[in-house]
């Protein structure tokens, strides 16, 4: 059986013109066996978190979070299906009834597991409205819950690991009798299930690894992502006017610009890509009928275009010992461990005789009791408001250019990459 998996994210699913698109992009596959992973729509993910916080701290104005969201849905829902006794509309009540009394039940024991709780709604939501539209097109679509087959393993319950051993045979058993009677299958991105049954995530922006799990499991023809751009661009065109597509990547590059920091792509999702051979298409949903970019095997550029990644809010943090001794391997374990402890992600590093500089995203409610920890055994110092920038395929031109007169806080190249902290 022949699969495709396509992956629409939250731009794709906005509003209910958007939806439609989404349907139409599917009327251009002709007798094809698609599952399609949705993610939450438009930005309800943040409105989500803002939620979840409101209701640990028993803020009042977590019911008018509450009504936004649901209106929000709720007139998407209404402009694609008119008919109230559509069986949408008794999805939809549940949904926001099971919400609500999570937003009551702020007296959690685990944080990290009411927020996946709570932010897993906006994936249900979304894929529940996605599905019930397909079939009001007639469409015979089947509606999957991610996490009754993609696990996860381990205590972490956001940003958590895949199991590898359970996942793909628990994919095939529930998603392959479905296809036998059905032409696509609707599930949810960045939400999966542990072994004990209760919700995780797979990290912000983690859609992208689900489909490629997905494909994976199922030995999928090819993986789509749909996205608001033509392909895999040279730099993100919100901080870089003059952007080129690049039409053909190979896998390691990919993960190479996905590791530095690329938004087009989650860093996880090419490898159990590129374990199957299975080819990555960007495509635009607004333009569904162009060539977009393939990521696979060999699919080098003949002469490589340099790429940019941007990174804004940096934060530099300087640690040395009180008594000028060598930053040694006892201390660098120390100041892991603490990263480890604070779920801090370090972007840049570099070590000296007398000292030892990260550079990560500055995140106040992380990296300041962070950096108050550290003062305890450590000389610590900060510069806030830094920007990184990450070149691949440069030369000294390119770096003059873009640099200009800027104040280059933290310089590291290699033959194909150079990064520069700046202020």
């Amino acid at each position: 059986m022949q699969i495709k998996v396509f992956k629409f994210g939250g731009a794709s699913v906005k509003s209910a013109e958007a939806v439609k698109n989404v349907v139409n992009i599917i009327k251009l596959q002709e007798n094809q066996k698609i599952l399609i992973v949705v993610s939450a729509m438009g930005k309800t993910t943040n409105a989500l978190e803002k939620l979840m916080h409101q209701s640990v701290n028993e803020d009042p104005k977590r019911f008018d979070t509450f009504k936004e969201i649901e209106h929000y849905h709720r007139s998407i829902l209404e402009a694609l299906i008119p008919d109230h006794s559509h069986p949408a509309y008794v999805d939809f009540r549940t949904l926001f009834s099971d919400l609500a009394a999570l937003m009551e039940d702020y007296q959690y024991v685990d944080q990290q597991a009411y927020y996946s709780e709570m932010v897993s709604f906006g994936e249900l939501i979304s894929t529940k409205i996605v599905h019930h539209y397909f079939s009001y097109s007639g469409y015979k679509s089947h509606w999957l819950e991610a996490g009754c087959c993609l696990i996860t393993a381990g205590v972490k319950m956001t940003e958590a690991t895949v199991d590898w051993k359970i996942s793909p045979s628990r994919i095939q058993q529930h998603v392959l009798p479905i296809f036998e009677n059905h032409d696509l299958v609707i599930t949810q991105g960045f939400i999966a299930k542990n072994l004990y049954g209760k919700t995780t995530t797979l990290g912000r922006e983690g859609s992208d690894y689900s489909a490629a799990i997905f494909a994976y499991a199922l030995d999928a023809q090819n993986l789509t992502i749909w996205k608001d751009v033509p392909g895999l661009l040279n730099a993100d065109p919100k901080y870089f006017a003059n952007t080129q597509k690049i039409d053909a990547l190979s896998y390691n590059e990919t993960i190479e610009l996905a590791y530095f920091g690329a938004s087009i792509i989650h860093p996880k999702t090419i490898q159990p890509l590129q374990n199957k051979h299975i080819p990555l298409f960007i495509k635009s949903f607004l333009e569904p009928k162009e060539s977009g970019s393939i990521i696979g095997e060999a699919q080098e550029n003949a002469i490589p275009i340099p790429s940019y990644i941007f990174k804004k809010d940096q934060v530099l943090i300087s640690i040395s010992t009180r008594d000028f001794a060598f930053v040694a391997e006892q201390n660098l374990v120390h100041i892991f461990k603490k990263l480890t402890d604070y779920g801090l992600k370090i972007n840049l590093m570099q070590n000296s005789a007398i000292s030892f500089s990260i550079c990560m995203d500055f995140k106040s409610a992380l990296v300041m009791p962070f950096v108050t920890d550290l003062q305890k055994e450590f000389k610590v110092k900060y510069n806030e408001q830094l920007e990184l920038i990450t070149i691949r395929n440069y030369n000294q031109s390119i770096i003059d250019e873009l640099i200009g007169n800027r104040k280059v806080y933290l310089e590291q190249k290699n033959r194909t990459t150079v990064q520069l902290l700046v202020k």
